[in-house]
């Protein structure tokens, strides 16, 4: 089964744990061996350690990325050296993928939503249904939340030809984790190409701002406030709904604040600003922070948000046939799954400036992949 190994420069581009989430799972899905060497050798702390999107605290959740390269090694029984907290080179040779239960735990706030990322791709091509038990962190810094993978992500990968199930049984914050979440997904025989190129116009702002534990409802009610406010100086002819919840005691574990906001479109887009709480950080700054981040969202003219760009990438890569999606500025995230979905899939992606009218004056570039129509062997 085994092809020729992949190397793999861990330290370029993003430099940081999404090299590794996605050239171990492209490497798991196409039965490559593959080394990572240098890994976070950009980062301020080298080595196998935090992951995320921005890493600004330098050692967060150490495990998260291990308990992510060892759910790859279970779904498919591969081998995996070298896979040590600080370890700046692993090694991974993939075997069969194959379906049931599977848990990973970062036993951190570790994000539950990067395991998620890093496995998906995976259990789609496995020869029978999954369970996938993650643990950890659901409303972590420096990833997505879970509400943003199941009001935005979720509808929008659906769109390739396969649904998934994701039960929140307990939410995590940071600094404990301590979440759990349950996905369930079936295999597919290929996945569809998607054309996202059409934005439509915003019919619909709706969204939730949380506490969790000992933090007062009045601060949910003062996130959510904010964020209208700042929401209605620009559009004003929206009504815009943002429920405050207080998290039931019994399905969060420590405590929490937070918000996110989504806007959705006449031909089905969906586009988020987020934001979470800190010790020190008034309700307000929160709630309005997260609508800054939507607004910045619609602006751009694009289809889909920063933040779902880089997530589409390695589903394009595998789809059959041509998919193409419209971005705002093409982030260096999605630049770096795009290098490496090129590198180890051989897939062929080509971004360019959209050549719209509307566009003519905004940041917004097209992003098409011909996929490699990878064919599931075991269906």
């Amino acid at each position: 089964m085994a092809g020729p190994r992949v190397e793999v420069d861990g330290s370029i581009m993003e430099g940081g744990g999404q090299i590794l989430r996605v050239s171990t799972a492209l490497s798991c899905l196409l039965g490559l061996p593959l080394r990572v060497h240098k890994i976070r050798a950009g980062r301020s702390t080298p080595g196998l350690s935090s992951g995320g999107w921005k890493s600004k605290i330098k050692v967060l959740t150490r495990p998260q990325h291990l308990s992510g390269l060892e759910m790859i090694r279970d779904l498919c029984d591969g081998q995996l050296e070298g896979a040590e907290i600080g370890s700046t080179e692993i090694t991974f040779t993939p075997e069969k993928i194959k379906g049931g239960i599977h848990t990973a735990d970062t036993k951190t706030a570790g994000s539950v939503c990067l395991l998620m990322q890093v496995s998906m791709p995976c259990v789609l091509f496995a020869a029978s249904p999954s369970e996938l038990h993650l643990k950890g962190g659901t409303n972590a810094e420096m990833a997505p939340q879970i509400d943003y993978t199941e009001m935005v992500f979720k509808p929008i990968v659906e769109k390739f030809g396969f649904i998934f199930n994701c039960d929140i049984k307990t939410r995590g914050y940071y600094p404990k984790g301590g979440g759990e979440v349950i996905v369930r997904m079936s295999p597919v025989k290929q996945l569809n190409p998607i054309n996202l190129t059409d934005r439509g116009c915003v019919t619909k702002i709706y969204g939730r701002a949380f506490v969790a534990g000992v933090l007062p409802f009045k601060v949910a009610k003062d996130m959510a406030a904010a964020a209208v406010r700042c929401i209605r100086k620009e559009i004003r002819d929206l009504y815009v709904n943002i429920q405050p919840v207080q998290e039931p005691k019994d399905q969060a574990f420590g405590n929490g604040n937070g918000i996110i906001i989504i806007a959705e479109t006449s031909t089905g887009c969906l586009f988020a600003g987020s934001s979470l709480g800190k010790r020190g950080v008034n309700a307000d700054k929160v709630g309005i922070e997260a609508a800054e981040m939507l607004l910045a969202n619609l602006r751009h003219g694009g289809t889909v948000d920063e933040y779902l760009q880089d997530q589409l990438i390695v589903f394009m890569a595998l789809a059959n046939g041509v998919s193409r999606i419209k971005t705002g500025p093409v982030t260096l995230h999605t630049q770096t799954a795009i290098h490496f979905a090129e590198q180890i899939a051989k897939a062929k992606f080509i971004v360019k400036k959209s050549e719209d009218e509307e566009d003519a004056a905004k940041d917004t570039y097209i992003i098409e992949c011909q996929g490699i129509g990878m064919t599931n062997p075991n269906l």
